[in-house]
């Protein structure tokens, strides 16, 4: 089956010196960051045609290293996308960004890559938007944890005045906005403004792990009633509850967010996958039936034991991100 994954750091591995070129049982991993569990060779071998490549920038929090300011956010993007097209020049990856670069045949062709920017302070003013979405860059965030223009995980807060701005900006370019890590005010306030389209690429169920990180039941029926797609996040600390610590995450919590949000949707037609592997974590924080990229044709076959049809196992795996992108992608 066709596979689609919504949010994938690789850039901002690779220019932390992971060999995300290699496959990822032959990767030296970063300090701190446990097994790798994705390389572009292990991506092919999963059958992902198409993936969301993130510009992750990391602030300074503490006393941990990362930008300070806006400037120095721009520094870190530009290194990263600078990156995404070496391996458009190699021929890794193949750069999507419209519409009618979305079909594809069985060929062992490289993925397709779709530029997602995560937390969106690398954009220091509303007038830099016209010269990212020429470089690419089709999906922001507006948020990680707070940037200067929204509330955001652990940090709650509605967007700020440079926030709204730069929503008119991006609305004016059809660029679509991702609402994972936007703080409960930042959220609805989006979606109160917002002309564009939204989908969530990375998100589990609060109902299941009540923190801010995770989207409630409401965010999940408003972002299915606009037409977006949530992608399911492989990180162990989302998927189990807070009383059932202690075990490795497996697929059947994978399984128990989607049925939860098919369930309050009403189908099967707003959920993919969104897996954030390797995103600081390692092989040893995902379901034990995932080593790497390679093995997440496995989630059709728990999809299909928790009782998914094959349409909708089909539409899980990459078919929804699909639709989804074909009707807001340009032409």
């Amino acid at each position: 089956m066709l596979i689609v994954d919504a949010h994938l750091d690789l850039a901002y591995n690779a220019v932390r010196g992971r060999e995300v070129h290699r496959g990822a049982s032959v990767q030296t991993a970063a300090a701190g960051d446990g097994t790798p569990s994705v390389g572009l060779p292990d991506l092919v071998a999963g059958n992902v045609k198409l993936l969301c490549g993130t510009i992750f920038c990391e602030p300074a929090l503490g006393n941990s290293p990362g930008y300070k300011n806006a400037e120095e956010a721009a520094a870190q993007a530009q290194q990263q996308l600078k990156w995404y097209y070496r391996q458009f020049a190699d021929g890794a990856l193949e750069l999507v960004t419209l519409r009618s670069q979305l079909s594809f045949d069985e060929s062992a062709s490289p993925p397709r890559a779709i530029i997602l920017m995560e937390g969106a302070d690398p954009l220091q003013s509303a007038d830099d938007v016209a010269e990212w979405f020429d470089a690419g860059l089709r999906i922001v965030g507006l948020a990680w944890k707070r940037t200067r223009l929204a509330g955001g995980t652990g940090d709650p807060g509605g967007l700020t005045e440079e926030g709204r701005t730069l929503v008119e900006a991006l609305d004016r370019y059809r660029i679509i906005h991702d609402a994972s890590h936007l703080a409960e005010q930042s959220f609805w306030e989006l979606l109160d403004r917002t002309t564009g389209p939204v989908m969530a690429s990375h998100s589990n169920c609060r109902a299941i792990v009540p923190t801010d990180r995770q989207l409630s039941d409401d965010m999940i029926r408003e972002i299915a009633r606009r037409g977006g797609v949530i992608g399911i996040n492989f990180f162990d600390k989302f998927l189990i509850a807070p009383n059932d610590t202690g075990r490795r995450a497996t697929l059947a919590d994978v399984v128990a967010h989607v049925k939860h949000m098919c369930d309050l949707i009403g189908d099967a037609t707003h959920v993919g996958l969104g897996t954030d592997m390797d995103g600081g974590f390692g092989a040893e924080r995902i379901p034990q039936e995932i080593r790497t990229s390679a093995d997440l044709p496995n989630v059709a076959d728990a999809l299909q034991t928790g009782g998914f049809s094959e349409t909708d196992v089909k539409g899980i795996l990459g078919q929804n991100w699909m639709r989804f992108f074909s009707q807001n992608l340009g032409e």
